[in-house]
């Protein structure tokens, strides 16, 4: 059976929900033609079936319209040269005119009704003279759309320190709002250069582990705490949680290791 609804992803990590009312034989990894703004665009299907969206019935989903061709395959291919040297007028265009922006990519819809630039800016920018041009050097409706930092980064790509891509370009679908409440969670040292990602933001991996440590951290008894142990009454110094053990400091100024279990049982 043909599933109903269908997810597929575009340039940089853009994605949306798609009805399959054809009744398409989908496989994961297709390449399909899809309803877009005033025309067609075409993506790679990463998720089928039961999505765990909630989609509104104010909005119905657009369409797939069919299977990708191999001609409309290679369309996509001369697409993705063609942005190249669109960013590049683009770049030009807006030193002309003097813009506070920073262009970050462009992605043509697979028809060429819409052109679509991407940029970061620290200030709202006035860029009506720059559109008027940029469709008059183009020939087609042009879309500018300011985004953060961290769209910039999935954007761009590129790998982290711990070897693999970056999250943003290959599994996340939505950025979660990290402080530094996370790494103090995870008792990770201060460290700027450690905390931070390659978009100039705190990491999205600080987000991954840290119910773990909320749930392990509720087990133990928190630093700076008096505590009773088998050796007496001491002041917990520092929490191992993968060893289960507690550092405490007792009134002769020696630190000593005691046992999670250990002190449970002096309670």
């Amino acid at each position: 059976m043909a599933a109903k609804i269908i997810e597929v992803a575009f340039k940089a990590g853009r994605i949306g929900l798609f009805e399959n009312t054809e009744q398409l034989e989908i496989e994961h990894g297709d390449m399909v033609i899809v309803e877009a703004d005033k025309g067609e665009d075409i993506g790679k299907v990463i998720t089928m079936g039961n999505i765990p969206y909630f989609i509104p019935e104010e909005e119905p989903l657009k369409k797939v319209l069919r299977m990708a061709s191999e001609a409309e395959i290679q369309k996509l291919e001369e697409n993705r040269r063609l942005e190249e040297e669109a960013l590049q007028i683009c770049k030009e265009k807006v030193r002309n005119h003097r813009l506070n922006m920073n262009l970050v990519d462009a992605e043509y819809q697979l028809d060429h009704k819409r052109l679509t630039f991407y940029f970061t800016s620290d200030q709202r920018v006035d860029f009506r003279k720059l559109v008027r041009d940029l469709a008059a050097r183009f020939k087609t409706r042009i879309e500018l759309r300011q985004i953060g930092v961290r769209d910039a980064a999935k954007h761009v790509g590129g790998y982290g320190p711990c070897g693999c891509q970056l999250c943003c370009t290959t599994f996340l679908k939505k950025f979660e709002s990290i402080t530094i409440q996370y790494a103090k969670d995870q008792l990770l040292p201060m460290n700027a250069s450690k905390l931070t990602g390659l978009c100039g933001r705190l990491k999205c991996c600080l987000a991954f582990e840290r119910r773990f440590y909320l749930e392990e951290m509720a087990r133990y008894p928190k630093v700076g705490e008096t505590i009773n142990t088998p050796d007496g009454t001491g002041r917990v110094e520092k929490i191992d949680i993968f060893n289960e053990l507690v550092y405490v400091m007792y009134p002769d100024n020696e630190i000593r290791k005691v046992k999670l279990e250990e002190i449970a049982q002096a309670v």
